[in-house]
């Protein structure tokens, strides 16, 4: 005989209450029209406590087709099979249900459709969200240990979500983009990722492998004619092969060179002359004055520490390299002060042929640079100073997503990993929302 699991009666103040039977519950977390739930019992493995819920359908019902869609005759059925659900006060809990199969005249002896699963998966639907869910919030192996399942088992959950969550999304009305590439793998393997900038709609986009021309065609390929029609700026860095890709698939776009992509070129340049005249200087045997400046140089004035800002006036006190390349960073910050696109283009001028006399080969070699791409340089000016630094905090996201990632290597499981955190994506319809 198997006894019921029910909630007990005694409240432990004296009153007694109807007791309540797990099905119960089932029933107002998870109903689904057309199958009843039997009772909750102990299942028979020994090795671990499970409950277990068997699961019918309605009498005189008809099983969908999985191809179709359609309500067609039963043909048979097949072996029993158990749904892995929602743990219970971390007891795992399973649906047991044998599966029909229907003859459809249009799609031939199939097997049903679920609503609480689906394909040949044994997680249902809403144990699949309910781990997605708490992927957001834990690395995988941890959600893996906390709810008794594998490693795997969440890898699956989340994929299922975000193909879901990609197949459903909504690509129109995108305005404002930003491109970027981060590193993901040593050797130069890097990952092209296009955001969405507009205000009160930022998410990830688009992820491919490497940063060629061919990576970001693939973004415009899956856009519509109309909604690529009705992007309007694109934040991006100077690589070739993103500009050339924007000017052939969205030339409408006006194409932007911001601030942020612009200071951090200067941040680079002057990083790379501090280390270069330090070692220098070491093997010369002078006084190791750029020890431990190398903060001091980079950050914002407003940024420096009271120790940083001392050390800051003492190097001032130097003719060195380092200090000139430092005067020149803080010159050109009067570009980004300009309402005049003109005024702006002369002031750029100017700057160019004082860093192109500064005999500093990276400056110079930058200044170049940037008097190349002037036009995009002076598209910041029309865009009434759309910045990428919203890119920049995406990017740093994305790359705490795969240091808790411990080890992905697969770019697949990046790219759902990505998409999973950053990509704001619409997640399937649950009868119940457990978390």
């Amino acid at each position: 005989m198997i006894r019921k699991l029910v909630l007990s009666n005694d409240t432990g103040f004296g009153k007694s209450h109807p007791r309540m039977q797990l099905k119960t519950i089932l029933n107002a977390v998870e109903k689904h029209k057309s199958f009843v739930y039997g009772e909750a019992r102990w299942s028979k493995n020994k090795k671990a406590r499970e409950i277990e819920f068997d699961v019918q359908p309605r009498k005189n019902s008809r099983p969908i087709c999985s191809g179709c869609n359609k309500k067609r005759p039963g043909y048979d059925r097949l072996a029993v099979r158990r749904f892995e659900y929602v743990p219970l006060w971390a007891i795992p809990v399973f649906l047991v249900y044998a599966l029909r199969r229907v003859n459809c005249p249009q799609c031939g002896v199939v097997v049903e459709r679920v609503p609480w699963a689906s394909g040949k998966n044994q997680q249902t639907n809403s144990y699949r969200v309910f781990l997605a869910t708490w992927a957001k919030r834990l690395s995988w192996q941890e959600v893996a240990v906390v709810f008794g399942t594998s490693w795997d088992s969440v890898f699956r959950a989340v994929r299922w979500v975000v193909q879901w969550g990609i197949a459903h999304q909504d690509l129109t009305n995108i305005v404002s983009i930003g491109i970027d590439e981060i590193q993901y793998r040593r050797g130069h393997k890097y990952l092209t990722l296009v955001y969405q900038l507009d205000e009160g709609a930022k998410r990830l986009l688009y992820v491919a492998r490497d940063r060629t021309e061919a990576s970001l065609n693939g973004f415009f390929d899956i856009l519509s004619e109309s909604a690529t029609c009705g992007i309007k700026f694109a934040c991006t860095d100077m690589l070739p092969a993103y500009l050339k890709v924007l000017k052939a698939r969205a030339s409408q776009a006006l194409n932007i060179l911001d601030r942020f992509h612009v200071m951090k070129k200067f941040g680079d340049a002057l990083d790379k002359i501090r280390a270069e005249e330090a070692r220098q200087m070491k093997e010369d045997g002078y006084e190791e004055v750029l020890k431990n400046s190398r903060w001091c140089l980079l950050k914002r004035k407003a940024n420096l520490t009271k120790k940083q800002v001392v050390k800051l006036r003492e190097l001032m006190k130097y003719n060195l390299r380092s200090v000139k390349a430092y005067l020149m960073r803080e010159d050109f910050q009067r570009f980004w002060t300009y309402t005049s696109a003109t005024w702006a283009s002369k002031f750029l001028h100017e700057w160019y042929h004082r860093a192109n006399r500064s005999r500093i080969e990276p400056m110079q070699k930058l200044a170049k640079s940037l008097l190349k791409h002037e036009p995009l340089l002076l598209n910041w000016f029309e865009s009434q100073g759309l910045s990428s630094g919203v890119v920049e905090g995406f990017n740093n996201k994305a790359k705490l997503t795969m240091r808790k990632a411990y080890g992905f290597k697969e770019f697949e499981t990046i790219q759902i990993a990505l998409f999973h955190q950053l990509g704001k994506l619409p997640e399937p319809e649950t009868t119940h929302k457990f978390c």
